[in-house]
Order: structure tokens, then sequence, then C-alpha cells
């Protein structure tokens, strides 16, 4: 495994392919054999995908997961019509139906799974692009200029990268190779191999990971260059020795799925090593008070962020905040607070512990949010100074995009990454043993479900189908540079008042 210098160059992340760790994966269509089948492998020979294949002389179970679908069978060069004994059934898959919710559709779902295992978009019929929540994102589309690209622009050349930044105050000029980091995730909220996965990948493509509120492990040390470690309100694990390690810190005031309700981590997943790093008691749940106890002004704030400047004079500060009416006002008092980047979080955003009341219900959407804040920066002259990172919900390329057009410089993801390990969505995050994928879980025998390399991998074959698809919009958009396109809202449409402005399906240029 190769990890990018940030500031040097060092070889592009390979992708690998990665295939479902239970065998078969689930897929949109189902493809049955009768028993009339007389293994003449037929099938094997005139299917493009591979769905068939062969085990000597015997046809193996069909990799359903990989099928082009009900139109593609039924050609006169394909499987159902080249099967001698009409032995080979195709049809919609009736447990894809039982996956997901309207932000996360089964072709959602499964889409991303393809990725995780292929750094390619699927070739089928399966929606990559948004969802069926029927706002945010999903009402959003991109338009593309009705005149060709620029002959000159080679999309390979295209820039991706986001300065974190701005200031230039003497301290380290970071800039990600890809307009996203991972997002605050702690161990206990999910597994030691997850968090590894996460922040080796990201680590590839001279990114970060953030640790979210439960302390810093020190299975993380070999990565300090890659990670961003977080003071949240109950101070869980915060030392200084951690904040030295690393060289971008940050304070998290909200959550965009909970704000104003602090952090919980119930008490099945505190086990002994959990506790031991967040230094309480195992099996105790633990909640982070709402909000910090020693910030109730913007002089306040700035006493925090000097404290961690005064620690760790080369780190950057990123603030985290929800998205309350008047987050702009929020934002600007953190930059002149001193912080380096203002980080977003929207309501759309995803921890498994947050209360079923909480989600989605209090804070802004993060569409509302982004140009309301990057506006008030541009028109207080300060928007050339200050990183805008957003979160709360981002699930594909298209929705990095949008946010990036609606005002924000880059993103920050987290369930997207569950999602290439195969989560399927269950809603079972906060239980001890309710993660039955070993993602979300401190359980050991759980926990070992999940290798180490595999997940790595699918997650480096997603964050390279992402910049793919990310440097391919761009292409059409003739932009030269993602910073191009930041607060670029003439790309965008909303299907209540353009509704004849589907996105663009790129997968032929990238499958």
């Amino acid at each position: 495994m190769h990890y990018r210098n940030i500031w040097n160059e060092a070889p592009e992340p390979k992708v690998e392919h990665a295939p479902s760790r239970f065998g078969r994966a689930l897929g949109k269509y189902m493809v049955r054999v009768m028993d009339s089948c007389s293994n003449c492998l037929k099938c094997v020979a005139v299917c493009p995908q591979g769905v068939f294949q062969a085990h000597g002389n015997r046809l193996a179970a069909p990799l359903d997961h990989l099928c082009l679908g009900i139109e593609c069978s039924k050609k006169a060069t394909r499987c159902v019509r080249n099967c001698p004994e009409n032995a080979i059934r195709v049809g919609i898959n009736p447990s894809s139906k039982a996956l997901g919710d309207y932000r996360w559709t089964p072709d959602l779902l499964m889409s991303a799974w393809h990725m995780a295992e292929t750094g390619k978009l699927p070739p089928n019929d399966l929606e990559y692009r948004v969802g069926e929540s029927g706002g945010g994102f999903d009402k959003l589309r991109l338009v593309f200029p009705d005149q060709p690209p620029d002959p000159d622009l080679e999309k390979s050349k295209i820039d991706v990268s986001v300065p974190l930044n701005k200031k230039k105050d003497g301290r380290l000029d970071v800039v990600i190779p890809i307009p996203v980091y991972g997002g605050g995730m702690s161990f206990g909220s999910i597994s030691q191999i997850t968090m590894l996965s996460r922040i080796r990948a990201f680590a590839a493509f001279g990114s970060f990971t953030c640790t979210g509120e439960g302390g810093y492990p020190e299975a993380l040390y070999p990565f300090d260059d890659f990670i961003i470690t977080q003071v949240a309100t109950g101070l869980f694990g915060v030392k200084e020795e951690t904040i030295q390690r690393v060289k971008i810190v940050e304070f998290k005031y909200a959550q965009g799925a909970k704000p104003g309700l602090g952090g919980h981590l119930l008490g099945p997943k505190v086990t002994e090593a959990v506790a031991r790093i967040r230094e309480t008691v195992p099996g105790s749940s633990l909640f982070s008070p709402f909000p910090f106890h020693s910030v109730y002004s913007v002089e306040d704030h700035k006493k925090h962020i000097d404290w961690i400047k005064a620690i760790n004079p080369r780190a950057l500060v990123s603030v985290k905040v929800s998205t309350p009416s008047d987050v702009d006002m929020v934002a600007v008092g953190s930059y002149y607070a001193g912080a380096h980047i203002v980080h977003l979080d929207g309501s759309y955003g995803g921890t498994g512990a947050a209360p079923d009341v909480a989600k989605k219900n209090i804070a802004m959407p993060i569409e509302y949010a982004i140009p309301k804040v990057h506006n008030f920066l541009v028109n207080e002259g300060v928007r050339d100074q200050i990183t805008l990172i957003a979160s709360g919900g981002i699930r594909t390329a298209f929705d990095i995009v949008k946010a990036i057009a609606l005002g924000a410089d880059g993103v920050v993801t987290g369930t997207p990454e569950l999602v290439a390990l195969e989560c399927v969505r269950c809603h079972n995050c906060e239980s001890g043993r309710g993660c039955a994928r070993g993602i979300a879980t401190t359980d050991l025998e759980l926990v070992g479900l999940m290798e180490l390399q595999w997940g790595t991998q699918r997650i480096i074959n997603t964050l390279a189908c992402w910049r793919d698809q990310i440097r391919e919009i761009l292409f059409r958009m003739g932009l030269r540079s993602i910073r191009e396109l930041v607060g670029r809202t003439e790309f965008l449409a909303h299907l209540d008042y353009s509704a004849s402005c589907p996105d663009d399906d790129i997968r032929t240029s990238l499958v």
C-alpha cells in the first residue's frame, strides 16, 4: 500500500477488484437456472458480464449482481434466447426491494457496491446519481452547456484539488488532491478495522479522515499526516499529545443529525478497549454535553481556537457546526476567531446514535445552508480567506458537485464509505451487536467479519470512481479546475422549476 505525500507526487492509488465478502452480492436482478439445464455452458460464452461461470464441466451459481437486466437477457445473442433447454429466467430480485430508504434507494446502494467492487460505474440501468427523497440534492440537476467543451481540455489534467489553508498565516499549506475528506466516526461507533479502512483509503489519495470524538487509538499513529483529530464537548480522549500529532484539529460544536443534543454512545458499545481510549468506564453509556460549557460567545470561541494554536503551532483549525437559521453569522464569527475551515453539517447527515426524533427534524437542510453562508462571506469580503466544507447527506459524486456549485469548496463524507463496505442501511448502528455486517460495531466476533485490506481497497475504488465522475462532469462544463465551480449556481436547476432537466448519464464515458 502506497500513501501519497500531501506535498509530493507519489504513485496513484491502484483500483483493484474487491468482490463481495459474502460470496454473492445482492443485485437488482435475479438469474435463475432451472433443473432442466444440461450444462452446455452456452450462457457462459454469450454473457458479456460474466454472470455465468463454469466450474469444470458444470455451471456455477449465477452472479446476479453483474446482470445487465431483463431486456439484455432477451436479446438474440444473450443467455435466455441461446439456452437450448429454455432453462434461464431473469427477473427483478425481490430482495432488492427490501433494501434502503428514500435517500439511499436500492439502486443507489447497489451502484455504490458496484463502484466499490470495480472502481467503475455500473454498466446496467442502476441509478447512481440521485435518490427518491423528493427534496435536497434529489431535486437538483446539473446543467451542462450546449456548446462542446474546449477541445484542448484534457480530463486527466482537470484539477480537483482543494486548499484547506486560505489564510496564508504561516501555518501548514495543506492541499487535498480530491475535493473530499472523511468525516468524524469515532472508535466505538465503528470498529477499528472500519476506522483504519477509511484512513488508509483517504491517505492513499493524500486526503484526511477525522477521528470523531472517540479519542486517538494507537493503531492510527502511522497515519498522523492524514488524520484530523476532533475536540468535542465531552473531551473524550483529548490530550495535548494527540493534538500535537496532527496537521488539522477539528472542534465539533454540533452535528446536523442532532443539533443541540450532544453526542451519544450507548453502553453495549463501550468495550474495555473503547473505555480505555475514552478514559471512561466499560459498559457505561457516554453522552457529550451541549454546548461546550466554556464557550458562550465569539470571544470564548476565539480562546478555544487560540488554545489549539498554542498547543500545535503548525496545525490548521476546523470548526464543525450544524445549520441553525443564523449559520451565516456563526461562520463569519469562526472566521474572525481564527478558524481555517468552517465545516457545515446539514440535517441529512447520519449518525447511528442520534435519537429518531432529532434526525431530519432540527437542522437546516445543507442545500440551503451552503449558499446562505457562501453569499454572506462573499458580501463580507472574506470568502477567499476561509475554506467552506459541507456535509450532511453527501452520497454520490453528483452530490459533491452540486454542493460545490452551491458554494462549498469541498465536502465531507461518512455513510458512503460504510456503504462501500456493504452496509445495508439496517439502522441498528447504536446497538452493540446490531451491525450484522461488522462495520458499526465493537463486538469482537462481528468485527472479524471484515478484513482490513479488503475494506481499504473498497473505499479506494469508490474514491477513484468519484474522482473520475467529477472530472467528467467538469469536462462537460468546460472547467479546468473544481475551484472554478464554487458558487456557480448557473450549473444547477431545480426540478420544481425545470422539470425537463434530468441529470446527464455520464455512464457511457466511464463504464
